[in-house]
C-alpha cells in the first residue's frame, strides 16, 4: 500500500486546476458578501474569545494533528494530508452551521476572516514547521520542489483579493449586496462539491482502494480537531454561544484551499488528495450533525456545551 500511495499521484487536468482556483475564489469572495468592516470591531470587545480561537486554530489543532500522527503513523503521505488540512484556515460553512447550532455567529464571521487572512503565511508556516518535524513527511518533503513563497502569493491572489473586493461591494452596496450573497455562496459551494466528486471520480479505482483507510483516519482527525476548540474554549471559560463558535470553527477546516495547493504545489500526490478531498466531504456531515443537535436542544439543555 505505501508504495503505491504514497507515489501516486490524482490526475486532476490544467483546466480543472484554473477551475478550482476561480472556484475557491468565488467561495471567498461570497464569504465577504457578508463581511462588514465593523465585524473586526469584535477583535478589540472581546480580544479573549479572538485570541482563544486563534490558538486553537493556528496553535493546538496543529499541534493535535502532530500528537495524533505519532501515536497512529499513517502513511506518509496521508499524514503530509493531515498537516496540510490542519495549517488551513476555518471553513466558509462554518458561519452556517454556527448559526444552526445557534452559536456566536458574529464570532463565527469574524473568526473565518482574521483566519483566512492569516492563513496566507501561516499555513505554509504550519505546514513547513510540522511536516520537517515528522521524519517520514520530512523525507518525504525532501523528494518535491516546494516554493513556499509561490504559496503565500497563491493565497493572497485567491484569499485576500477575493475577501477585499467582497467587503468593499457590501459596503457600497449593502443592500444589493445582502440580496445575491447566500445565492452566491451556496452556488460556488454547490460548484466546489462537483468538483471535489470529479476529481475523485476520474480516479475512481484508486479512491475505492483506499477509501476505507482514509475513512477512519478523517473520522478520527476530525474528531480530534473539534475536540480541540471545544476543550480549549471550555478552559478558557467562554460562555456557551462562544464554545460552539469556537469549536465549529477548529472543526471545519478550508479543504479547498489544501485540495488547490495539493494539485499546485504537490502534484496532486495520492495520500495527501485522498485525505484532504475526503475531508470536504466529511466536515460538512459533522458539522451539520452537530449544528442540528446543539441548534436543537441548546434552549432545553444548555449543559450540552
Amino acid at each position: 500500500m505505501e508504495n503505491i500511495l504514497d507515489q501516486v499521484h490524482i490526475n486532476f487536468d490544467k483546466s480543472s486546476l484554473w477551475t478550482l482556483n476561480v472556484i475557491l475564489a468565488f467561495i471567498m469572495f461570497g464569504v465577504a458578501l457578508e463581511l462588514k468592516f465593523s465585524d473586526f470591531k469584535q477583535i478589540y470587545r472581546q480580544p479573549k474569545v479572538i485570541l482563544t480561537g486563534a490558538i486553537s486554530q493556528f496553535v493546538l489543532l496543529p499541534f493535535a494533528t502532530f500528537i495524533l500522527i505519532n501515536i497512529i503513523t499513517p502513511l506518509p503521505s496521508v499524514a503530509l494530508g493531515m498537516f496540510m488540512v490542519a495549517a488551513c484556515p476555518g471553513g466558509n460553512v462554518s458561519n452556517f452551521i454556527t448559526q444552526l447550532a445557534k452559536g456566536n455567529t458574529a464570532l463565527s464571521i469574524t473568526m473565518t476572516a482574521i483566519s483566512t487572512l492569516a492563513a496566507v503565511f501561516m499555513t505554509p508556516l504550519n505546514l513547513s514547521f510540522w511536516a520537517g518535524n515528522y521524519k517520514p513527511t520530512a523525507i518525504l518533503l525532501t523528494s518535491i520542489s516546494i516554493n513556499y513563497i509561490d504559496m503565500v502569493l497563491l493565497g493572497l491572489v485567491l484569499l485576500v483579493v477575493p475577501l477585499a473586493l467582497g467587503m468593499w461591494l457590501n459596503y457600497k452596496l449593502p443592500k444589493q449586496t445582502k440580496k445575491i450573497a447566500k445565492w452566491f455562496k451556496r452556488a460556488s459551494l454547490l460548484f466546489f462539491v462537483v468538483l471535489i466528486f470529479m476529481a475523485l471520480y476520474k480516479n475512481k479505482a484508486i479512491f475505492l482502494d483506499y477509501v476505507s483507510y482514509v475513512f477512519w483516519l478523517v473520522l478520527l482527525h476530525n474528531a480530534v480537531a473539534l475536540s480541540t476548540g471545544f476543550s480549549v474554549a471550555k478552559l478558557m471559560g467562554l460562555n456557551s454561544a462562544d464554545v460552539k463558535s469556537i469549536t465549529i470553527e477548529t472543526g471545519i477546516q478550508n479543504s479547498g484551499l489544501g485540495l488547490l495547493l495539493i494539485f499546485t504545489f504537490f502534484d496532486g500526490l495520492g495520500g495527501m488528495a485522498l485525505l484532504t478531498a475526503f475531508w470536504g466531504i466529511w466536515h460538512l456531515v459533522s458539522g451539520l450533525l452537530i449544528g442540528g443537535i446543539w441548534g436543537r436542544y441548546s434552549n432545553k439543555n444548555e449543559a450540552l456545551v
